[in-house]
């Protein structure tokens, strides 16, 4: 598709996203709606960046037009979105956010009644009235919609939070970076309702600051912030709210998978964790793999995105999946990855066993791991090229059992994301340079 990818319709505000195209987007959603439904509800949540306001006022203009009632979430985390759907009389949700990306990117997530990712087929109906190959009729003017705010969302969705913990954090010192992202309306009033000694940082958005040398995708100051305080746990969340990063005590990294396998353990031993299965990516650690065979775990493994790891929870009645990124998700209490639930969880596991997340995964093993993205003209010219095939096929046989080699493209960007993994850092930054090059010299 032209426009969605992975995770909704992303680009750079104003040049490859724009209010109009988002207006487009709201009206054919807003029309697809009105063709099985008389009078549709849709909830539009947004995360903190400058556009958001934008794309807000865009997307309620083209479903109000096109006769569907909006209710507006305001700032709020994707999770929230996708709950506040599924528990109200809503009939869709769309969320306006880039996710971990600079403020300058924005993007727009679409969502079904029962809060999960919409169908492939709505996104490619919406692009052919993206693509002007679809005329829609404006309804009669007493069937337009009204917008209205829903504050009342908010306190629903922290309830749905601290219910879905079963102990207090009373005690636990606790350290919470919100990116200066959309968690800066849920994180530290969640924790707080549980009891935890809350210190919050990167919680002043001023609309270009989201992301910027904080949250998931750049841990130090959160690293340096636990070792400070001597904090029991420390947890950074992304732009929207949807994958959390840990860290431990120590100053050491809990990433997705040590999360899975943390959360997946204490999981089974409660009995909560169907057939023993975990649903992961095929960005998982290769130690992550072997442990799960060491330890008689099932796995079910999707491509990367944490729609296709619901998908497959789903279909396999899976209990728990997630991404390394830190997308993690929880059936029994969400549609989509919730980084504030799992820090709650996390947390959860911590408080019930008496341990800390440092040696809740100590036994878990992590294979070396290097990953270079390469921006290349079109994905697919540079992943079919000859010379790039050739050199993932040496280097594949060059590994053998010892590691792994993944090259594939960002489902939002054009980006090959070329990763390697192995027994020696040094042999991962060998075979990842060896077909980053090719790329390169090759201006695929």
């Amino acid at each position: 598709m032209k426009y969605f990818g992975t995770d909704g319709f992303r680009g750079k505000a104003n040049e490859s996203l724009t209010a109009l195209q988002a207006f487009k987007v709201g009206a054919a959603f807003g029309n697809l709606l009105k063709q099985t439904i008389s009078k549709p509800t849709v909830l539009i949540g947004k995360d903190t960046r400058l556009s958001s306001g934008m794309f807000e006022a865009a997307i309620a203009a083209g479903l109000s037009a096109y006769g569907c009632h909006v209710g507006l979430l305001d700032v709020c985390p994707t999770p929230m979105l996708a709950h506040a759907t599924k528990n109200s009389s809503a009939n869709a949700g769309i969320m306006i956010t880039a996710s971990h990306n600079p403020f300058y990117d924005n993007g727009i997530k679409l969502f079904n009644e029962e809060g999960e990712k919409i169908a492939e087929e709505i996104e490619q109906q919406i692009e052919r009235h993206l693509e002007g190959r679809a005329e829609l009729i404006l309804p009669d003017n007493a069937e337009i919609g009204l917008i209205t705010h829903e504050p009342e969302a908010l306190e629903k969705y922290l309830l749905h939070l601290k219910e879905s913990v079963s102990t207090s954090l009373k005690g636990y010192k606790v350290v919470l970076d919100c990116a200066n992202g959309a968690s800066v309306t849920t994180a530290k009033r969640a924790f707080e309702m549980l009891e935890a000694d809350v210190i919050v940082m990167h919680d002043q958005p001023d609309g270009l600051n989201i992301n910027v040398e904080c949250g998931s995708t750049h841990p130090q100051s959160l690293i340096e912030k636990v070792k400070e305080e001597k904090a029991d746990m420390g947890f950074a969340f992304d732009g929207d709210a949807d994958r959390c990063i840990a860290v431990d005590h120590t100053g050491e990294l809990i990433d997705g998978d040590k999360t899975l396998y943390i959360c997946g353990n204490f999981m089974r031993d409660q009995g909560e964790l169907n057939n023993d299965l975990i649903v992961t990516t095929v960005m998982a650690n290769l130690g992550l793999f072997r442990k799960w065979e060491e330890l008689k775990f099932k796995t079910e493994v999707t491509r990367v995105g944490d729609k296709y790891v619901y998908e497959a929870m789903l279909s396999k009645d899976g209990m728990l999946g997630g991404e390394q990124s830190g997308h993690i998700i929880f059936k029994k209490h969400a549609s989509t990855g919730d980084g504030v639930l799992t820090a709650l969880k996390l947390s959860e596991v911590v408080a019930s066993t008496k341990q800390s997340l440092h040696d809740l995964a100590r036994d878990l093993v992590i294979y070396p791991q290097t990953l270079k993205n390469v921006r290349v003209n079109d994905k697919e010219t540079a992943l079919s090229d000859v010379d790039v095939r050739r050199k993932m096929s040496e280097i594949d046989h060059r590994l053998g059992k010892t590691g792994r080699l993944l090259v594939r493209p960002s489902g939002t960007e054009p980006l090959v994301r070329v990763m390697v993994e192995a027994e020696s850092q040094e042999i991962c930054d060998l075979f990842v340079k060896e077909v980053v090059d090719i790329i390169v010299a090759k201006r695929l």
